[in-house]
């Protein structure tokens, strides 16, 4: 089975033939950076953190590009209402954004361009889109044309007749109400850049064009992005793009949202959930997990009973890792994932069928276990720890040794828990059992779970 990729533009699952062989170019919409992140923002580069990773199974050579908008009419309006620059705002937020995607386990993309460095190849695009007759300056503003692409709302399958786009302040001398801004006139005391017509600052859509061409050249693999930005932001990007004379993406790829009460998590709305909130409260590979069991085309509705099911479903998949562990030493990850896991994720991605694939193993080796098959339960364990890599989620990878708690502490835990397992060891020895099950359940109101084992007694951490 060849791997397959939904693609918005198409609204089909298509076969994926890269356009050169052996490599997989990628671009992925990131944050704009007027606010810290939600958890619905890191649920977009965790599900493409997994697509990275599955091209990469695949022996594909990839290039993974996500942006930063650190320059918006948002970050200036945060600017106006804080009274702190607006650089100091994108640069602190952009650093949360990179430190929640680290803590979720998501690799580094290959290059993270920021929209303010990229100013000459914006100028250069809107010059070009100029003299084919697709852009126009007027009053210091420069606006894509839309009537002048016949492609336009292909993506978002909209008819252009019925297209109605609100009004923005300062964007004046439009020759069509439905145009869109490219480069906006400086107003006092914005931050602003010289350019042939004038200064001015970059509308949001140009930015991203721009840097795709630099880093991915006139054709690329796959632009992905959250489902709000289908329009106007990729809409608008496939108009400058290919009107430019960029043949732009081969696949359009979408992730779904995380909501709150059937409304999209927004920062706007008042309902997001911070990650630097939730990382502090659960373990962030039990939050990755969460975030990316899901297809990444459905829809994740929050609650807190959904992450505790999350985390007692990761807990049985560590649970098993760490008794293998316990009673047959460290196993290494298969060299190869289980075939019906291959096929779940060549089919567009399908976490939700490859962790079936995933517990399924786990069950057949904490059988294996019971039955005292050693051999059985280590190539279940080599299996799981293959199919959990490729999720970015094996806990005994070094990723996540020691991030959940730290290894000092843990360290420090870990002692004088020891010796109130001892004080429990020994009442059992002497049958006092009631005072063995008051020390667990001590342990329990602590936050410790306990679990007997064939090597002794084993804590773990319990959010319940």
């Amino acid at each position: 089975m060849s791997l397959r990729l939904y693609d918005t533009h198409d609204r089909q699952v298509r076969d994926f033939v890269p356009l050169v062989p052996g490599c997989v170019s990628i671009y992925l919409c990131g944050a704009t950076v007027q606010a810290p992140p939600h958890i619905g923002h890191i649920r977009s580069g965790l599900n493409f953190d997994i697509m990275r990773r599955w091209f990469g199974y695949r022996g594909y050579d990839v290039t993974f590009v996500r942006n930063v908008t650190d320059i918006d009419d948002k970050v200036i309006d945060k600017e106006r209402t804080t009274g702190t620059p607006w650089w100091q705002i994108a640069y602190a937020n952009e650093r949360a954004f990179n430190d929640g995607y680290t803590a979720l386990g998501c690799l580094p993309p290959t290059v993270e361009p920021r929209a303010t460095g990229h100013v000459p190849e914006m100028i250069e695009m809107m010059r070009g889109l100029i003299e084919r007759g697709h852009a126009y300056e007027a009053d210091g503003n420069v606006y894509f044309a839309v009537t002048t692409f016949p492609e336009y709302l292909e993506l978002s399958n909209q008819e252009l007749e019925n297209l109605r786009q609100p009004e923005s302040a300062g964007e004046t001398g439009k020759r069509d109400t439905r145009d869109f801004a490219m480069w906006k006139r400086a107003k006092e005391g914005e931050p602003s850049w010289e350019t042939p017509w004038g200064r001015g600052r970059p509308g949001w859509h140009l930015e991203c064009s721009a840097m795709a061409h630099k880093y991915l050249g006139s054709a690329f693999d796959v632009h992905g992005g959250g489902l709000d930005l289908i329009f106007p932001h990729h809409e608008n990007e496939i108009a400058q793009s290919k009107a430019f004379g960029d043949e732009f993406a081969n696949f359009w790829v979408h992730n779904a949202w995380v909501t709150m009460s059937g409304e999209k998590m927004s920062k706007s709305l008042g309902n997001s959930v911070l990650v630097s909130e939730m990382v502090q409260r659960w373990r962030p590979i039990v939050l990755r997990y969460y975030l990316g069991a899901p297809h990444y085309r459905s829809m994740i509705e929050y609650s807190e009973e959904s992450l505790r099911e999350a985390e007692t479903a990761f807990a049985r998949i560590e649970g098993f890792v760490q008794r293998v562990v316990e009673r047959c030493g460290l196993v290494d990850a298969a060299p190869e994932v289980p075939l019906a896991f291959a096929e779940a994720m060549d089919d567009d991605l399908g976490v939700p069928q490859a962790l079936a694939i995933v517990h399924t193993a786990v069950r057949q080796g904490n059988s294996a276990l019971t039955a005292d098959d050693k051999e059985n339960a280590v190539a279940r364990l080599a299996e799981v720890r293959a199919m959990l890599g490729v999720l970015g989620l094996d806990p005994l990878d070094e990723q996540w040794a020691g991030a959940d708690r730290g290894d000092d502490l843990h360290g420090v835990v870990d002692s004088l828990v020891g010796l109130v397992l001892e004080q429990r060891q020994a009442a059992r020895a002497r049958k006092d059992f009631a005072t063995a099950d008051a020390i667990r359940d001590q342990l329990g109101i602590a936050g410790l779970a306990i679990e007997d084992t064939p090597s002794g007694p084993r804590w773990t951490i319990s959010n319940q």
